[in-house]
C-alpha cells in the first residue's frame, strides 16, 4: 500500500511537472536532471518499504516465541517458589552489580525476620550487631571471591537461624532457614561456645596488657598459662620462657600459704612480699581455685603501702602536732561520735582520756561538760543543745561565743566536713580580751600622756602629711591648732616654722628625713638655735608603713645649765690636774728629805755613835715612827700618781701563796703585838701558786691587814683566809671591829676617805684604794661586806693566769 501510494504521487508529480514545462517553455538540461534524481528516491522509497515489511514479520514470530518461553519461566518460576514455601526458609539471590537482589520463600514469624523485602535486607534491624557484622563479611566475600560459607546466627528475639552461602548459575546465593530441636541447641552451643570462647580471648588479650602479673595453674599446680607481665617480674624472655623454667613470682612460703589457704577457702586474698627485677615489692594476691586448677593475679601495693605508711605517719605527725597547740580540737564523724581530740582539748575541759577514747557520742561529751561546769549557764539546755548540733546540717562554718561560769571565755568554731561530721575549734581568748582591754586602755593612757607631754611629738605619714601632732608641738612652734587639724604637708609646716628659725639648709635636711624616699631610713637628731634665743632640740624615728615621728624639746635652760656645768667641769679638771701636779712634786720632793731624816734618826738610836738619854731615846723613837708612816703615806701617794699616768708595769711571776701571806703578816707584826691582836689564818694545805706581781700582791696584803688592825679593838682578833678555785685565788680578810655605816659603805674604796670608828683614828684614806687599783690591774676583783658593831669582810679574787691587764680606774 505504502508503494503504491509513493508510486501515484510520482506519477502525478512528474506529470504536472511535464505540464508546466510544455506550457511555458521547452525542455532544459536540468530539469531533466532534476526528474531523474526524483524517480531514484522515488524507487528507493519503495525498495525500503519492501524491505521494512519482510522484517517486521520477522520480528513478530520471534516476540511469539519468547512470550512463549517467557510463560515457561514463569511456570518454572512459580513451581520454584513453590518448593521453596513448601520449607520455612527463604532464598536471597544477587545477580550483577547494580541488580536488585531476588528474595524467595519465608521465615516464621518466631525466628524474628521480617516479611517485607527491604527489611528483611536489612539485616542489622532483626540480628544483633554482633551476628550482622559477620553476616555482611561472609556475603560480601561470597560475592566477591565466591567464598562459600554457613553460619548460625543469633536473631534479636533471642532465635537462632542458619545461613548457608553458595554460588549458582554465576549468581550469589543465600538460604536463611529457622533452627529448631537438636539443631537449635546445637547452634545454641556454637553460640555459647564462641561467645565463652570470644570471652576467654579478651580476658587473655586485657590480661596480656595488664601491668599486674597473672598465672593459670593446671591440677598439679604447674603453670599453665602467664601474662607477659608475669616474664618480665620473673625476668624471662617471654611467657613460653618463663613456663618452660618454672620461674615463680612468688616464694616457697608464698605459694605454701596459698595452699593452705584453699583448703579452708577457694579465694585467697593476701599481701605478700616477692622480688621483682632484683628489689622486693608488695603485691595483693588474689587466687581462686577451681575443678581445674587455679587463677592468681597480683597487684603492685609497694607503693599504696608506702603511702599508707606514710600517712599513718602523718596522721600521727597531726596528732602529736594537734597535741603541742593550745588551742583545743575535737573532730565527730558522721555519726556524730568524737573521733580524735588534742591534749588541750581533754585539758580546758577536765574530762577523762578513757572516756574520750572510747569515742562517746557528742550529746555525751556535752553532757560530760555540763556536769564539769565547763559549758555556758542555759536556762534550757536541751534547747541550746539541740541548736548548737544543728551545725552537722549546715554547709557553712559557725562561730559561738562561750561565757563559762569560772569567768572563761571560749571562742567556739564548728567546721562542717563534706563528707560529715564536724572539727569543733575551741580557743580560750579569756586572756585576748583581757589584753584587748588592757590596750584600749593603754592607748587611752598614751593619748592622754601624749597631750600632757612637755616634749612636742608630730607623726607625718609616707606622703608626707601630718597625721599626728600633740599640744606640745603647737605650743613649742607656736602654730594653730586649727591650722594642724588640716593635717598640713611637712612643707607647709616649714613655712609657717622659718619665722622662728630661718636656716634654709637645715630645714631642707629636716624636710628629706620625715619625706625622701631614701630606702636607708634611719634615726636622727639635731638642735636648732632659734631668733627668739630659744634652743630646740628635735629627733627623727622611722616609724613601719613610711610613716617618721618627729620629737621637739625646748632646752633653753638646760643649754644654759650645762654650759655652766662645761665651764665648771673645765675649772674642775684643771684644779685636778694641778692637784694631781702639785701632789707628784710634793711627793718626790718630800721623799728624799724623808729618807734622811729617817737615816739620820736610826743613826742617832745606834748605841755605837754614842749614848742618848731615856728622853732621848725616846724622842728618837717617835720620830723614826712618825717618819716611816709619812713615808708610807708618800709611797701610796707615787704608787697611785703611778697608777693614773698608766706608766706602771706589772713584773708576773710565779707567787707562793703562804709565803707572801706570810712576808704581809711580818709587815704588820709589831702592830699586832702592840695592840694585842690575835690573828688566825685559814691556809689550806697544798694551796700552791698563781701568775701575779709578788710585791704588789704582798702590798695588798699588807694593806688590807693594816686597815683592819686599825678599825679593830684593843685585844681583840682578825682572820685571814686564802682559797683556790680553778681559775680563781681569792684572799678575804676580816676584822670584828666597829664596821662601817651603809652610807659609805660605797666610798670606802675611794682616795682621801677615811672615817674614825670608835677609838680608832682615821688614816690618810689611801689603803684600800691602793687595794682596789692594784686588784684591777691584775684583772680581779675586790668586794666588801660590812655590818655596824660586827666589823667589815673584804674580798680580794685574783686570776690564776691574767690574760691581759686591766687598765685601772682613775
Amino acid at each position: 500500500m505504502l508503494a503504491a501510494t509513493a508510486l501515484t504521487a510520482t506519477v502525478l508529480l512528474t506529470a504536472s511537472v511535464t505540464g508546466a514545462e510544455a506550457a511555458t517553455s521547452p525542455i532544459d538540461a536540468g530539469t531533466t536532471a532534476f526528474v531523474s534524481a526524483l524517480l531514484g528516491v522515488v524507487a528507493f522509497a519503495v525498495l525500503g518499504v519492501a524491505a521494512l515489511q519482510r522484517a517486521r514479520a520477522r520480528v513478530e514470530n520471534e516476540n511469539a516465541a519468547l512470550r512463549h518461553q517467557l510463560s515457561d519461566s514463569r511456570a518454572k518460576a512459580d513451581r520454584a517458589e513453590a518448593l521453596v514455601d513448601a520449607d520455612d526458609q527463604r532464598l536471597v539471590a544477587w545477580g550483577a552489580p547494580g541488580e536488585l537482589p531476588l528474595v524467595m520463600g519465608r521465615l516464621p514469624r518466631s525466628c524474628g525476620a521480617p516479611d517485607e523485602r527491604s527489611a528483611f535486607l536489612a539485616f542489622g534491624t532483626w540480628l544483633i550487631p554482633s551476628a550482622a557484622s559477620r553476616l555482611d563479611a561472609a556475603l560480601e566475600s561470597l560475592r566477591q571471591r565466591g567464598e562459600t560459607f554457613a553460619l548460625s546466627l543469633e536473631t534479636t528475639n533471642g532465635s537462632y537461624v542458619e545461613i548457608v552461602g553458595r554460588t549458582a548459575g554465576g549468581r550469589a546465593v543465600a538460604r536463611f532457614r529457622d533452627l529448631s530441636g537438636d539443631r537449635l541447641a546445637l547452634a545454641e552451643l556454637e553460640a555459647l561456645h564462641e561467645r565463652v570462647s570470644e570471652d576467654v580471648e579478651a580476658m587473655r588479650v586485657l590480661l596480656q596488657a595488664a601491668p599486674m602479673p597473672a598465672w593459670i595453674r593446671g591440677p598439679d599446680g604447674a603453670l599453665r598459662w602467664i601474662n607477659n607481665a608475669f616474664a618480665r617480674a620473673v625476668e624471662a624472655r617471654d611467657p613460653q620462657d618463663a613456663a618452660t623454667r618454672h620461674l615463680e613470682l612468688l616464694d616457697t612460703a608464698g605459694r605454701e600459704a596459698i595452699r593452705l589457704a584453699h583448703a579452708e577457702k577457694p579465694v585467697f586474698e593476701q599481701r605478700l612480699p616477692a622480688i621483682v627485677t632484683g628489689s622486693r615489692r608488695i603485691f595483693d594476691v588474689i587466687d581462686v581455685v577451681s575443678e581445674t586448677g587455679s587463677a592468681g593475679i597480683a597487684t603492685d601495693a609497694t607503693e599504696l603501702e608506702t603511702v599508707q605508711n606514710q600517712m599513718k605517719r602523718l596522721v600521727e605527725f597531726h596528732a602529736r602536732t594537734l597535741d603541742q597547740l593550745a588551742t583545743a580540737v575535737a573532730v565527730f564523724g558522721s555519726d556524730r561520735r568524737l573521733r580524735s581530740y588534742n591534749a588541750a582539748f581533754r585539758s580546758l575541759f577536765s574530762l577523762d582520756a578513757g572516756f574520750l577514747d572510747s569515742q562517746p557520742d557528742e550529746s555525751a561529751v556535752l553532757e560530760r561538760m555540763r556536769a564539769s561546769r565547763r559549758l555556758p549557764e542555759q536556762a534550757d539546755f536541751k534547747s541550746w543543745r539541740n541548736e548548737l548540733l544543728t551545725a552537722y546540717q549546715s554547709l557553712d562554718a559557725r562561730e559561738h561565743w562561750w561565757h563559762l561560769p569560772d569567768g572563761q571565755t571560749l571562742r567556739v568554731l564548728a567546721n562542717p566536713h563534706p563528707q560529715g561530721g564536724i572539727t569543733w575549734i575551741y580557743e580560750n581568748v579569756t586572756e585576748q580580751l583581757e589584753l584587748e582591754s588592757r590596750y584600749n586602755a593603754l592607748s587611752r593612757v598614751q593619748g592622754e600622756t601624749l597631750d600632757h607631754l612637755a616634749e612636742g611629738v608630730a607623726v607625718f605619714g609616707s606622703d608626707g602629711r601630718l597625721r599626728l601632732d600633740n599640744p606640745s608641738f603647737a605650743r613649742i612652734w607656736h602654730l594653730d591648732q586649727k591650722f594642724l587639724s588640716t593635717h598640713p604637708h611637712i612643707g607647709e609646716i616649714e613655712r609657717a616654722c622659718r619665722r622662728l628659725h630661718d636656716a634654709p639648709e637645715e630645714w631642707a635636711r629636716f624636710t628629706a628625713r620625715v619625706a625622701g624616699l631614701d630606702e636607708s631610713r634611719a634615726p636622727s637628731q639635731g638642735r636648732m638655735e632659734r631668733s627668739d634665743g630659744r634652743v630646740v632640740d628635735y629627733a627623727t624615728v622611722p616609724l613601719p608603713g613610711g610613716q617618721t615621728m618627729v620629737t621637739f624639746i625646748d632646752v633653753s635652760d638646760t643649754v644654759q645649765v650645762e654650759r655652766a656645768l662645761t665651764d665648771r667641769n673645765e675649772a674642775l679638771e684643771a684644779a685636778d690636774g694641778l692637784k694631781n701636779a702639785f701632789i707628784q712634786h710634793v711627793s718626790y720632793e718630800l721623799r728624799s728629805p724623808l729618807t734622811n731624816i729617817i737615816g739620820f734618826t736610826q743613826l742617832l738610836s745606834d748605841v755605837s755613835i754614842g749614848p742618848l738619854t731615856e728622853k732621848q731615846q725616846e724622842y728618837a723613837g717617835y720620830i723614826l715612827s712618825s717618819s716611816g708612816s709619812l713615808l708610807a703615806i708618800v709611797n701610796d701617794i707615787l704608787d697611785l700618781a703611778t697608777v693614773d699616768a698608766g706608766i706602771i708595769a706589772l713584773d708576773l711571776v710565779e707567787v707562793d701563796v703562804e709565803r707572801t701571806i706570810a712576808a704581809a703578816i711580818e709587815g704588820v707584826r709589831d702592830r699586832l703585838q702592840e695592840s694585842q691582836i690575835a690573828l688566825e689564818t685559814r691556809i689550806p694545805d697544798g694551796i700552791g701558786s698563781f701568775v701575779a706581781d709578788e710585791k704588789r700582791v704582798r702590798q695588798i696584803l699588807y694593806n688590807l691587814l693594816s686597815n683592819a688592825v686599825g678599825f679593830s679593838t684593843h685585844g681583840g682578833s682578825i682572820g685571814l683566809t686564802a682559797r683556790r678555785t680553778a681559775d680563781m685565788v681569792e684572799f678575804t680578810v676580816e676584822d670584828h671591829g666597829p664596821g662601817i655605816a651603809p652610807e659609805f659603805l660605797a666610798s670606802v674604796f675611794d682616795r682621801f676617805e677615811s672615817r674614825a670608828a670608835g677609838s680608832a683614828r682615821g688614816g690618810a684614806g689611801l689603803g684600800l684604794a691602793i687595794v682596789k687599783s692594784f686588784v684591777e690591774l691584775h684583772g680581779g676583783t675586790v668586794g666588801i661586806r660590812s655590818e655596824e658593831g660586827r666589823g667589815t669582810v673584804v674580798s680580794v679574787r685574783l686570776p690564776i693566769r691574767p690574760t691581759e691587764l686591766a687598765v685601772a680606774a682613775e
